[in-house]
């Protein structure tokens, strides 16, 4: 969830860092800091040099002297876990004689313990973070390389990480070491980087190398080498980054969010490109490793995310039982992995991860793997660690996405979904003529989301309306009830408004009670077979004297307004009626001021638990 940037070559040091903060800056962004080596003396090693400050790296950026000199260093931005934003708990932290520096992404789960033992050692601690025991377990290390004492260090901790270590008595390199929180390095000319985010690297380098679990680097200026914690080396092929760094730029917008909602029909395109077969009227998912043998052999199909992503996994599900016809429902990973789940089989497992490094999905994958079950993953980051755990998958091509809050790749999934289930369902019992009716619905979302974009003005102006709500209650049937899920959890994200989502047919059993003017409700109505049935929902909320915002097919007589978006098919409904309540909630957002690209308490990238 933090940043971490890191370089060791020739260049200056600061400028480099400073920029690859900004690049990370929205998976954490309460405080931030930054070392560097400075230059040796006669016969002295080189000084680490270090400036830290509360808020955003902007803050950072005013405090750092104009004298920084140096060509190796570390940075973070941070998003807090133990100990308030504070200068004194930014990262990097430092040991008592200003010799080693680390910064850390993760949790220490037994972080009290050595901190309690390393005090009664006479350890005088400057931070309430887990990371400071880290520190000094490195300056307290008997070992004579950096690799050794990081390595070290490492044998006493429980939990997560993805840290780099610099050392003033080994000044020609960086240690990077990850369980758990992605490390990823950038190979160069005579110079090499290390980040948790190929956003900070791609400006500079798009080789990479990422580095699994259990997994250590060394960086010199010239040279890298990898090997496990246990001392063993390994063997690291730099791959090509796909993006580029012009990807991560905001194109004229004036959000991230914005950028990227209005990005959403290329990328459903892209998404699309070079998949569908018109010959057999189903498409090619080739990095599924799942024949057709083994697919029509699935009995189940559990979906496994968090947040959006879980979302995306709801609507994924039932596109696989309407079309392939087999058993499936989502779960949150986070659940999942805690309560001791039944493993069949004969269940196929998905997770979903726009990151591809999100800590629950993770850690649920790693323990179906144990227990023998086949994993896909659906994923956006090429090479992530989710996408290399699993047996195989599909990547949802959404392009970078930087703004805190997910839309493009909420949608993308959904998409990447309505491929899974085509696939599947041809495999299957899907006629021929449904699979060609999927196919044209798929190929007019397009320009059909461009349809939606284009009457973003007159969505601005009803959320203008709306934007002084306390609360807003959000429902939807079947089809409609994940979009409704999603549709809150936009608005709460970066609005803050609180909003509920509940099934419209579960009002009358307890949410009607909550109904009042003051109480606007989103009613998500499809032109299906449950038309009326939400029609029905409606009526109830107009007799409450409530406000209802209808996103619909056609006018709704029962609503105070009603937003109108294109008709598809009926299993693809849902990846349009969601697109409106994304600009609704930005432009609810926008109108209260929030900063909408870094919502308060959240980051991107949740890779703690």
């Amino acid at each position: 969830m933090c940043g971490i940037v890191g370089y060791i070559g020739k260049r200056d040091v600061a400028p480099l860092l400073l920029e690859g903060l900004q690049r990370l800056e929205y998976r954490g962004y309460d405080s931030a800091g930054i070392v560097i080596t400075g230059k040796a003396a006669a016969g002295k090693p080189g000084a680490l040099k270090m400036v830290k400050a509360k808020g955003r790296v902007r803050e950072l950026e005013a405090k750092v002297p104009k004298r920084f000199a140096g060509t190796t260093g570390i940075a973070h931005t941070r998003w807090a876990t133990h100990g308030a934003p504070s200068d004194e708990n930014a990262h990097p932290h430092m040991d008592a004689e200003n010799k080693v520096a680390v910064v850390h992404n993760g949790i220490i789960d037994n972080a009290s313990e050595l901190r309690a033992k390393l005090t009664a050692d006479g350890v005088v601690f400057l931070s309430e973070t887990d990371t400071e025991v880290l520190v000094h377990l490195i300056a307290r290390a008997q070992a004579e390389t950096l690799e050794e004492k990081v390595r070290e260090a490492l044998r006493h901790v429980e939990g997560t990480y993805g840290v780099a270590v610099l050392h003033a008595d080994f000044n020609d390199r960086i240690v990077v070491a990850r369980n758990g929180s992605p490390v990823v390095l950038g190979i160069g000319e005579k110079e090499m980087f290390v980040a948790s985010d190929v956003a900070a690297l791609v400006a500079h380098t798009r080789q990479v190398v990422t580095l699994d679990d259990g997994e250590m680097a060394t960086l010199k200026a010239d040279d890298f080498r990898t090997y496990t914690t246990e001392g063993s080396t390994t063997t690291a092929t730099p791959t090509t980054v796909e993006w580029e760094a012009e990807s991560y730029d905001m194109g004229g917008h004036d959000t991230y969010m914005h950028k990227e909602i209005s990005e959403q029909a290329d990328a459903v395109d892209r998404v699309l490109r070079g998949r569908i077969d018109d010959r057999f009227s189903t498409v090619h998912l080739g990095g599924l490793n799942l024949d057709a043998r083994e697919a029509r052999g699935v009995r189940r199909i559990k979906i496994l995310g968090c947040g959006t992503s879980y979302h995306a996994g709801q609507i994924g599900a039932q596109l696989i039982e309407e079309l392939a016809r087999i058993p499936a429902d989502a779960e949150p990973a986070s659940e999942f992995r805690y309560r001791n789940p039944v493993v069949d089989p004969d269940t196929l497992y998905v997770a979903v991860s726009q990151s591809g490094e999100t800590y629950d999905v993770l850690a649920a994958v790693q323990e179906l793997k144990r227990k023998g079950a086949r994993v896909l993953g659906v994923v956006n980051v090429v090479g992530s660690a989710i996408a290399r755990e699993a047996d195989g998958g599909t990547y949802v091509h959404a392009g970078p996405e930087v703004c805190v809050v997910s839309t493009k790749c909420f949608t993308n999934t959904v998409v990447a979904f309505a491929l899974l289930a085509l696939h599947l369902g041809r495999i299957r019992d899907l006629s021929v003529a449904d699979g060609k009716r999927i196919i044209d619905g798929l190929r007019r979302l397009p320009e059909q989301i461009s349809e939606i974009l284009a009457n973003e003005d007159e969505i601005k102006r009803l959320a203008a309306e709306y934007a002084d709500a306390k609360s807003m209650m959000f429902i939807g049937r079947v089809r409609g009830y994940p979009v409704a899920r999603e549709a809150s959890l936009k608005l709460k994200e970066v609005s803050y408004i609180h909003a509920e989502a509940y099934p419209a047919s579960e009002l009358k059993h307890g949410p009607l009670a909550l109904i009042e003017p003051a109480m606007p409700t989103v009613a998500i109505v499809p032109d299906d077979d449950l038309l009326e049935k939400n029609r029905a929902a409606m009526e109830e909320i107009k007799a409450r004297s409530g406000r209802i915002l209808a996103v619909a097919h056609q006018v709704q007589e029962k609503a105070d307004h009603t937003i109108v978006v294109p008709k598809n098919e009926n299993e693809l409904d849902p990846i349009l009626m969601g697109i409106p309540l994304q600009l609704f909630a930005y432009h609810t957002a926008l109108a209260m001021g929030r900063d909408i690209d870094k919502p308060r308490n959240l980051a991107k990238s949740v890779t703690v638990e």
